[in-house]
């Protein structure tokens, strides 16, 4: 899905970008954000309408965490400012950013899936013309839980992401709200239903 900087910057002049979708997935640390979306993956491979974004984070990649690319802090701001990025983003001490393809992915009517930080939907929405937004949520208790079984942060830590989790509130039309807190099934089932949607109106868009 590779393209030259240089279209990626004649995209960029043409905001927003239409014809495909962007489906942006939100929600607190613990939701389980990367379990609906593998569960998407399954469900639809082969599915070449459908592109699910590897993210580039300034943190090394292991097996329990999502499978992202890695940049140490130099070389992604040196990225940054060679136009690799559509988009990026800090959260939790650490920078975060989405390849410039995937503008010509949504460009080229397909539909990007994403997961991305609730801050950056404003962007989002001025960037691409039509936007899914799809919210993971859980109930606090199953959050607190599945954060405690990571391992990786202290008590006070977990408790500090619980508060940021509430502190963003989003509405619109363009917002879908999945409830993750029993069987990732589905949960799953309801977000493939979304990709289904965002699939049929790209379908449509190519028509137009």
């Amino acid at each position: 899905m590779m393209v030259s900087a240089l279209i990626e910057r004649e995209l960029a002049d043409r905001l927003p970008i239409r014809n495909g979708v962007f489906v942006a997935v939100v929600g607190p640390s613990g939701a389980g954000k990367d379990t609906v979306i593998g569960y998407a993956k399954q469900r639809f491979v082969g599915e070449t309408r459908l592109e699910f974004v590897r993210r580039v984070i300034t943190r090394p990649s292991d097996t329990a965490s999502e499978d992202h690319d890695t940049l140490a802090d130099a070389a992604f701001a040196e990225a940054e400012a060679d136009g690799a990025f559509s988009l990026c983003w800090d959260a939790h001490g650490l920078r975060y950013g989405l390849p410039a393809d995937v503008d010509w992915a949504v460009a080229n009517g397909h539909v990007a899936v994403a997961n991305v930080s609730r801050a950056v939907i404003p962007a989002l929405r001025e960037r691409y013309a039509n936007l899914a937004v799809v919210e993971i949520t859980a109930t606090p208790e199953i959050l607190a839980e599945r954060l405690a079984a990571r391992g990786r942060e202290s008590r006070g830590e977990v408790l500090a992401r619980l508060a940021r989790s509430t502190s963003i509130k989003l509405t619109g039309q363009d917002v879908t709200s999945i409830d993750n807190s029993g069987d990732k099934q589905i949960a799953g089932e309801r977000f493939a239903e979304v990709l289904r949607k965002a699939m049929a109106f790209s379908d449509l868009s190519d028509m137009i």
